[in-house]
């Protein structure tokens, strides 16, 4: 299983990004799908999630600004980030965990997003 993260970039503050996580191969058994992020010096937390029932779940945070959502013909999770704060600058990686097939925890390399004050 790959993941492949592509959207991120400079950004003004209150400006928008749509980030897209591309995965290798089939989704069946995926459990969750979910954003982390990781600021310099800070520990890797999570951002946004959702189920294969569709189920959503963000970090406070990131309420009422971020969507994740989740295209399964295309194997696609997405982030779409409205409002961005300079303090959302950081790397955001992509996570899949498989309860069945692949059965584990994937990470992709991360994209950077940098928000200008």
């Amino acid at each position: 299983v790959q993941l492949v993260e592509s959207g991120g970039g400079l950004v003004q503050a209150g400006g928008s990004l749509r980030l897209s996580c591309s995965v290798s191969g089939t989704l069946v058994g995926a459990k969750t799908m979910a954003w982390y992020r990781q600021a310099p010096g800070k520990q890797r937390e999570l951002v946004a999630s959702i189920t294969n029932s569709a189920n959503t779940n963000y970090a406070d945070f990131v309420k009422g600004r971020f969507t994740v959502a989740r295209l399964y013909l295309k194997n696609t999770l997405y982030l779409q980030m409205n409002s961005l704060k300079p303090e959302d600058t950081g790397a955001y990686y992509c996570n899949v965990r498989f309860i069945a097939g692949p059965i584990g925890e994937y990470w992709g390399q991360g994209t950077q997003v940098t928000v200008s004050s």
